[in-house]
């Protein structure tokens, strides 16, 4: 079955109602079959204290990104995805703007996904890497 991008998209902007990735103001903005791409902004709603990007809203859009990313390659009516494990290395601060976050698969399993994903600014500059693995469960 070709992959249908619009379709994709739309339904995982739908699923993220209502959830923290609208809490976030993520949006799901690109995707092909080995890679999504969601957008957040930078503002004070996501800071730390000092005025920077936290680190845990760069690592809510990395698992947001990543885990959506793996409902491209299973089949969402029989089966569901779970992130079991997440690293951030964060490498450049940013205080305000948009980030990027695009995942792209590492490791295809039948199990288990693992996926890269690079959060970069408006610049195109790394500012972290995240690495998150899914497992792949039998939808109940």
């Amino acid at each position: 079955m070709e992959f249908d991008k619009q379709y994709f998209l739309e339904m995982c902007n739908k699923i993220s109602e209502k959830t923290l990735m609208r809490t976030l103001d993520i949006v799901y903005t690109d995707a092909g079959p080995d890679f999504l791409t969601a957008t957040m902004p930078v503002n004070s709603r996501v800071h730390q204290p000092i005025g920077l990007l936290h680190g845990g809203a760069m690592v809510a859009l990395a698992e947001s990104v990543g885990s959506a990313a793996s409902l491209i390659l299973v089949n969402p009516d029989k089966q569901e995805v779970r992130g079991i494990e997440i690293s951030a290395n964060h490498v450049r601060s940013i205080r305000e703007g948009v980030v990027t976050g695009t995942a792209r698969i590492v490791h295809q399993g039948k199990s288990v996904h693992l996926w890269e994903i690079r959060i970069t600014d408006e610049k195109n500059r790394l500012i972290s890497l995240c690495k998150l693995t899914n497992m792949i469960l039998p939808k109940r």
